[in-house]
């Protein structure tokens, strides 16, 4: 079962709809031919940033001391050779 669904079965109080909350006070003040009050949206706590390429390089340098590789050779490619272009056969005009 889902961790999150298992959280809240358990204790439902814990989580608090707000959408649902401001939805009901609309409705309500519309029902009282009031203008709805201006909704407040709380303030988000700033977050940990994460530096995803370098954390994905440091992962990668991590598997490959733990194979026991060392840097990766990196050598040029070499360049595609022209192909000929094909002709194609003429088809005789219809007269």
């Amino acid at each position: 079962m889902n961790p999150l669904v298992l959280h809240l079965m358990c204790w439902p109080g814990e989580i608090r709809d707000t959408h649902t909350e401001t939805l009901e006070q609309i409705i309500e003040a519309k029902r009282d031919h009031k203008a709805p009050s201006k909704a407040t949206v709380p303030e988000a706590e700033p977050g940990q940033v994460l530096d995803l390429m370098a954390a994905l390089n440091a992962s990668v340098q991590e598997a490959r001391a733990s194979r026991g590789e060392g840097e990766a050779k990196v050598h040029e490619t070499p360049k595609p050779k022209k192909k000929a272009a094909k002709q194609t056969a003429r088809r005789p005009r219809s007269a």
